[in-house]
């Protein structure tokens, strides 16, 4: 399946982990696919991020005005991008331990299931096991 995202980025040369952390956190109520921050050098050899955004158009607004908001940024790159994704169904998958909330993903001739994290770690704890017990 195919569709399109747009990727927001802009480097930042003096926001703090706490910042980027917050503004990360402010993203994804904003409605944002994915946020990540990579660390880069700008000019004079200064130590920076770059932060990526990936969003649905009608979230993108919102998400500029986050990252105008909570950070230091003052421009940023907007590019529409054809992204390629797997088709989904939300399954439940019976473990040792109980029932894993997971994705089945299929393209064309590939076919895979993965386990949600955040349901792994909840039967990992209530049984007491480590989290790769589960997701084995």
């Amino acid at each position: 399946m195919r569709d399109e995202i747009f990727k927001l980025e802009t480097n930042l040369d003096d926001c703090t982990g706490e910042t980027l952390a917050y503004c990360m956190e402010k993203l994804f109520e904003a409605g944002a696919k994915d946020v990540w921050y990579t660390p880069i050098f700008m000019k004079k050899g200064r130590p920076a991020y770059a932060l990526s955004v990936m969003c649905r158009e009608d979230v993108k607004d919102a998400c500029i005005k986050v990252i105008f908001r909570e950070t230091s940024a003052i421009g940023m790159r907007v590019s529409l991008q054809v992204r390629v994704i797997m088709d989904r169904e939300a399954v439940t998958v019976d473990t040792p331990y109980g029932p894993v909330d997971a994705k089945h993903l299929t393209y064309e001739d590939i076919d895979k299931t993965t386990i949600e994290y955040e349901s792994a770690k909840k039967l990992a704890e209530a049984n007491g096991v480590p989290l790769s017990d589960i997701l084995k």
